[in-house]
């Protein structure tokens, strides 16, 4: 519940709230920038999981036609490439996030530009991947990006 200024508006805040937001705020990146380092070395990073992976042949042997593995290669391969995007995505986002916290804690106009730069870059990727997943969704071809579409990078600076 709110602190009320008797008026029925919400009472100024004390400078005591905005430091424990401020810790919280803090605490808060510190968690995520551990989780993102403890992601990144994980088996689950995106490193870990685009180095392992499975050739053609280990689904068949030599290199003798057998339409079934091809198939089942083929599964392989799509859902490998997936669990790498999602993999970076979440890195990704994990970093936007800290981001935003540190943000948050010193204003955003006072973040350094190459802080921007890079949470910029992160919202221009998630935005991208999130527009590919869902034209995939809906049975739509990728569109080229010749357009100046959601898949540009301009205008988010």
């Amino acid at each position: 519940m709110l602190a009320t200024d008797g008026r029925g508006g919400a009472a100024p805040s004390s400078g005591a709230d905005l430091k424990r937001g401020l810790e919280a705020l803090k605490t808060f990146r510190r968690r995520v920038n551990t989780l993102l380092t403890e992601f990144e070395g994980s088996a689950g990073g995106s490193s870990e999981v685009g180095g392992c992976k499975l050739s053609r042949g280990s689904f068949s042997g030599g290199g003798s036609a057998f339409p079934a593995a091809d198939g089942l290669y083929s599964q392989y391969d799509q859902v490998h490439e997936r669990l790498t995007s999602l993999s970076k995505m979440l890195g990704d986002q994990i970093d936007a996030m800290g981001i935003a916290v540190h943000g948050a804690d010193v204003g955003f106009d006072n973040l350094e530009e190459d802080l921007r730069q890079r949470f910029w870059a992160i919202q221009t990727r998630v935005d991208r991947d999130e527009a590919a997943a869902q034209r995939e969704k809906d049975g739509m071809p990728d569109s080229p990006r010749s357009n100046g579409d959601a898949g540009s990078d301009s205008g988010w600076r």
